[in-house]
């Protein structure tokens, strides 16, 4: 009796799985120097959230200029993004975000013209920067600098 009702239980958990809209959502990465920024990206709203809170909540203009700046190339805003953000500064943070929102909606709208726009109108936007800082050596305060002699 019981093995019955398990398999009615995952029966009706089959059907209503299958009853579920499966909405389609995208994945992305953005690097910028010690940031790191994801952002998953579906059909929705227009609602746009940057480390679990709305971008309105930031009050930087410059934060919320430089994330939403792929959006401006894009007609149909009909898509939600969710952006994680980790690591670096407020700038490096901002850029890497950028860089996943612009491959996200790439992705996601599946237009190779919006694609040559990003790159026409800055590369950045779709291809990571390699520049990582660079590690101190031993002989000196910092990565070149060195030590003076200060006798004599």
């Amino acid at each position: 009796m019981t093995e019955n009702s398990k398999a009615q239980k995952t029966e009706v958990k089959i059907d209503s799985i299958t009853a579920k809209k499966k909405r389609r959502v995208l994945q992305t990465r953005g690097k910028r120097k010690e940031a790191i920024a994801r952002a998953s990206i579906k059909e929705g709203s227009g609602r746009i959230s940057l480390n679990g809170r709305g971008l309105d909540a930031y009050d930087d203009p410059f934060i919320r200029e430089v994330v939403t700046e792929p959006l401006n190339f894009v007609e149909l805003k009909n898509f939600d993004i969710d952006i994680n953000v980790r690591g670096g500064g407020f700038s490096g943070q901002a850029q890497a975000a950028r860089t996943a929102v612009a491959r996200a909606v790439v992705k996601f709208t599946k237009d190779e013209k919006l694609k040559t726009q990003f790159i026409n109108y800055d590369r950045s936007l779709l291809v990571e920067d390699p520049r990582r800082v660079e590690p101190k050596k031993f002989k000196g305060p910092k990565a070149r600098a060195r030590f003076t002699k200060s006798y004599r």
